[in-house]
């Protein structure tokens, strides 16, 4: 059985299997969350197929062919394994066309439930726009506090949270890149939909900058920020910096720190950048995080309006107050 669904409708369906149909750089770059790479063309397939087609499209639709029935034969002791016949399937490739049909028409022959995304990827990177040009509809809790006050930790444990620092594989500060190479933007607001697509009536949140490393957050969920329930946490100093310090320690190589250092060379004194360098080189963890504290909370600007403040020394207490409290005031059950 074959069919074809918009986007709106694909997305409600529950597929056994999903597939991406697209090269594997392209999928790479961005994909469906959930989707599986089976390739129609591969990297050096798709470039030399879209060069010809641009030559002799029957020439080219024929080549194609002849390299999908390749791959398929390679794809299809792995789908056959791991997914029964019968299963229902989800396809689509970049735009709906030639890439997903050919699979899905052999996958719908095999006895598969194949429904193909009308428009492909562009359909669906179409609809993710419109989405995030709307006003969230959703009551957003958000976290707000200085550098080290364990906002991260405290949202990683409570309910309908939205975890923009994960998504985007950044801390957040200028010394926020050490965890690797960030999504790419594309791929970050398919992570970001597929949270919010799930939630449905409020969500915690942490309080950021519009731009988390190289990722730019939607400006509509931004201003959604702007305007949410705002929950202002604070602890000790002694736990801030040991909070940093299990964060940063084993991740900050001298070249990175070199790196982070030079991001805010133009706001520091020349002897406070030799004293962070001095300190790192001694490993003073105490001292150096003692010191970038200082800097950060004098350039953080506390909300005008707070809601609740909530003590985050102990997390586990810190949840348990917060929850009681919305429990109570705003009657969420949770």
């Amino acid at each position: 059985m074959l069919s074809e669904l918009e986007f709106e409708n694909f997305n409600q369906e529950k597929f056994d299997l999903l597939i991406d149909a697209r090269s594997p750089k392209e999928f790479t770059h961005s994909h469906l969350q959930g989707a599986l790479n089976f390739y129609a063309l591969n990297d050096d397939e798709h470039k030399k197929i879209g060069t010809l087609y641009k030559q002799n499209q029957a020439l080219a639709k024929a080549e194609g062919a002849s390299y999908i029935c390749a791959n398929m034969a390679c794809h299809i002791p792995i789908i056959t394994q791991e997914f029964r016949i019968g299963s229902k399937v989800g396809i689509y490739c970049a735009r709906g066309g030639l890439r997903s049909k050919s699979i899905a028409v052999i996958l719908s022959e095999l006895g598969y439930r194949v429904v193909r995304l009308k428009g492909g990827f562009k359909a669906y990177r179409a609809f993710l726009l419109n989405f995030f040009d709307q006003t969230l509809n959703l009551k957003l809790f958000s976290l707000c506090g200085n550098t080290g006050c364990g906002k991260s930790e405290l949202l990683e444990s409570l309910p309908h949270a939205i975890h923009l620092e994960k998504m985007a594989n950044h801390l957040g500060s200028s010394f926020g890149n050490i965890l690797g190479d960030q999504p790419t933007q594309k791929a970050f607001e398919s992570l970001l939909f597929d949270k919010i697509s799930k939630i449905n009536d409020f969500a915690f949140i942490e309080s950021e900058s519009r731009k988390i490393g190289e990722i730019i957050l939607p400006l509509k969920l931004y201003e959604s920020m702007q305007n949410a329930f705002k929950i202002y946490c604070f602890c000790s100093l002694e736990n801030r910096i040991k909070r940093i310090e299990k964060f940063y320690k084993n991740k900050m190589t001298s070249l990175k720190f070199k790196e982070c250092v030079a991001k805010i060379t133009p706001y520091i004194s020349a002897n406070f950048k030799q004293d962070l360098f001095q300190n790192y080189e001694k490993k003073e963890w105490n001292k150096l995080i003692t010191m970038l504290l200082e800097y950060y909370d004098k350039t953080y600007k506390q909300p005008e309006k707070i809601d609740f403040k909530l003590n985050t020394d102990d997390i586990s207490k810190a949840k348990e107050e917060l929850l009681n409290f919305l429990k109570i005031k705003h009657r969420i059950n949770f």
